[in-house]
């Protein structure tokens, strides 16, 4: 069984399982598209500022609101360039954070309360600098200000056209690539899907196109939060009842990933970007609770020998590093406009 949100869940059903969105919905559509509009024509004419940072500048990002596997694929990236030698710094705008003093340099131990969940976890994930600011050309310099990073990995920012860049990857959703196909508030749309043939690269999460590049998440080990080092394999939680809980963009992922393993659990859907306390942690049985990383973060400090965290780690096809990392090489002094 799955409590949801129900602001949430009827949103997620008018856009994902509605045959037309509510006609509530579809005059502000075409306020929304107008103001997407005015603000692109306002960057193509150079009425609104755009910055270049001297270092090269990727930006990894998706045309629809909520997550579809961006962070995880930012941990990879960051991994894959520091394997090749470069030094990524990774700049966030720290969605649910609640720093007012910004830039802010955030680190492993980073309270997530103040600096967001996904740069908490990056910073712990990557051991990369990381900095938030609700401006990502302030938190770009601010990064390079403090460090000796050689590229900037963008999380998030498709839309933060103030900010130039060299490359642009797009993450879509494999199972719900468009939704609707309408834009906000009817459909999930940020910006028309023709955005998509100005990026520099695809990617797919978890299904897509044959031929295209598509992007697995995977793990299959849980990690307890009152203890670390008690590592389960969660096949060994098969036939047991549980929880499982979610404050993602896509919470049903989670749980259907976890039904995958051949665990069935009780889940809970959270809106994204949730901020926990204990009594989200109270069930009435002594049950094992399962959330992902990005919950865990947000949940360690009052979790009990109870809850288990899920990690996952993105999973390319071969090749698609070196073939990025020679995208970025060709691109480095280019210094793309954004509009």
């Amino acid at each position: 069984m799955m409590i949801t949100n129900c602001g949430y869940d009827w949103l997620q059903h008018q856009w994902y399982q509605a045959e037309t969105p509510s006609p509530l919905l579809l005059p502000l559509e075409k306020l929304f598209f107008q103001a997407v509009k005015v603000r692109r024509r306002a960057y193509a004419r150079g009425l609104r500022k755009t910055v270049r940072l001297p270092v090269p500048v990727i930006v990894i990002g998706n045309i629809t609101v909520g997550g579809v596997g961006k962070t995880p694929l930012v941990i990879w990236l960051a991994h894959a360039l520091s394997a090749r030698g470069l030094k990524p710094g990774i700049i966030s705008r720290g969605h649910g954070g609640r720093a007012t003093a910004l830039p802010l340099r955030v680190y492993p131990d980073s309270d997530p309360l103040e600096a967001g969940d996904e740069p908490v976890l990056i910073a712990q994930k990557t051991g990369c600098p990381v900095v938030v600011a609700k401006k990502r050309v302030l938190a770009g310099q601010h990064l390079l200000a403090v460090t000796d990073c050689d590229v900037v990995i963008a999380d998030d920012g498709l839309q933060h056209y103030a900010l130039e860049r060299d490359v642009e990857i797009a993450v879509i959703d494999g199972f719900r690539p468009v939704g609707n196909g309408h834009l906000l508030p009817a459909g999930p749309l940020r910006e028309p899907p023709q955005r998509l043939s100005e990026v520099d690269r695809i990617l797919y999460a978890g299904t897509g196109p044959e031929g295209e590049i598509i992007m697995t998440l995977q793990g299959e080990v849980a990690v307890n939060l009152a203890d670390p080092r008690n590592r389960r394999p969660l096949r060994d939680f098969q036939g047991q009842p549980c929880y499982a809980m979610a404050g993602i963009g896509h919470p049903a992922r989670f749980f259907d990933y976890l039904e995958t393993l051949g665990l069935q659990p009780e889940t809970r859907a959270y809106p994204d970007h949730c901020i926990y306390g204990p009594h989200d942690l109270n069930r009435p049985e002594d049950w094992p609770v399962f959330m992902t990383e990005k919950d865990a973060v947000k949940c360690t400090r009052f979790a009990d020998s109870r809850c288990w965290s899920v990690p996952v780690e993105a999973v390319l096809p071969p090749g698609t590093a070196d073939s990025l990392h020679q995208l970025i090489s060709g691109k480095k002094h280019n210094g793309r406009k954004t509009a």
